[in-house]
C-alpha cells in the first residue's frame, strides 16, 4: 500500500470539549486507500517540545472529497498544539499507516464496537466499512463521566449505542466491560480500542466464550514504519511492531 508524505489542510477543527476536538483536514492525493484501523503520524509544529511525531488515528473517511478526520484528546504540549489549530493551517502528515481491521463472518450474530475514552476514535470509520458490507454494527463506549461523552449522535447515526460511564452519569455504571451487553452469546465479533487494561479484559471474556475479537493498541510510535522499535508488543509470533505488524491484532496473537 502506497504511502504519502504531505502536507494537508485544516479546513475545519471542531472543538467538542475542552479536552477534545476533531480535525478535519484536506489531502493533495486520494485517499482512497485508507482502511478502518489504520493511522497517521503527524509532525506538529510550533511547539518546541514535541520532538518527534504524534501517532493518530483515523476517524473518517470522504473518499470523493479528499478529506479526512482526526479525534484529538487535548492532554500534552503537543496535542494542545494541534487543539489550538484553525482552519486554514496546515499540518504535515505520513499516511496511511500500519494494518486495519478484516470483516467478520457472515452470520446473523452482532457485531460489537467498543471503545473507551479517545478509543472511540477509530470505530466511525470502522462502523461506515462494516454498514457498507451489510453488517449492522453497534457501539459500547465508556467514558469517565457526562462531562466526556462525545460523539454519540455520529455513531447512533450508524447504529445502537450503549454506553457506560465510571459515575453512572450516563448509561449504566462502571466500565466498558460491565455492561450488560457482554451477557448475550449471540455476539459473533467484538472490535475494541483504549486502555490496554481494559482491552485485556474485552479480550479475556472474549477467548472464554469464543467470540472473535481484534483490537487496536494504542502505543506511543515515533517512526510508524518499524525502524525506532519504541512500540514492540510481545506476540505469539514473538516481538513484533504495534506500527507495522499492527496496531490492529487478533487477540489471540498477543500475550497479554
Amino acid at each position: 500500500m502506497a504511502k504519502f508524505v504531505n502536507d494537508v489542510l485544516i479546513v475545519e477543527n471542531k472543538l467538542l470539549s475542552t479536552d477534545f476536538c476533531v480535525i478535519e483536514v484536506e489531502s493533495p492525493v486520494s485517499l482512497s486507500e485508507f482502511k478502518p484501523g489504520q493511522f497517521v503520524q503527524i509532525k506538529v509544529d510550533n511547539s518546541p517540545e514535541t520532538f518527534l511525531r504524534r501517532p493518530i488515528s483515523i476517524h473518517d473517511v470522504n473518499v470523493q472529497g479528499n478529506r479526512f478526520k482526526m479525534l484529538v484528546q487535548r492532554l500534552g504540549k503537543g496535542s494542545e498544539t494541534l487543539y489550538n489549530l484553525k482552519a486554514g493551517n496546515y499540518l504535515n502528515v505520513i499516511a496511511p499507516l500500519g494494518n486495519g481491521f478484516s470483516l467478520p463472518e457472515k452470520d446473523d450474530k452482532r457485531v460489537i464496537l467498543v471503545g473507551g475514552g479517545t478509543g472511540i476514535a477509530p470505530l466511525l470509520f470502522l462502523s461506515k466499512y462494516l454498514k457498507n458490507n451489510g453488517f449492522e454494527p453497534e457501539f459500547l463506549l465508556g467514558f469517565r463521566n457526562s462531562e466526556r461523552v462525545i460523539l454519540t449522535e455520529e455513531y447512533g447515526s450508524i447504529g445502537a449505542v450503549h454506553i457506560t460511564t465510571e459515575d453512572g452519569s450516563v448509561g449504566e455504571k462502571g466500565f466498558v466491560t460491565d455492561h450488560s451487553v457482554f451477557l448475550d452469546k449471540n455476539i459473533g465479533m467484538i472490535y475494541c480500542c483504549g486502555p490496554d487494561a481494559m482491552m485485556q479484559t474485552v479480550a479475556k471474556h472474549c477467548i472464554s466464550n469464543n467470540i472473535t475479537c481484534e483490537a487496536s493498541l494504542e502505543h506511543l510510535m515515533a517512526c510508524g514504519y518499524g525502524v525506532c522499535l519504541c512500540c514492540v508488543v510481545d506476540s505469539v509470533y514473538g516481538n513484533v511492531c504495534t506500527c507495522t505488524a499492527g496496531p490492529v491484532f487478533n487477540v489471540n496473537d498477543l500475550k497479554w
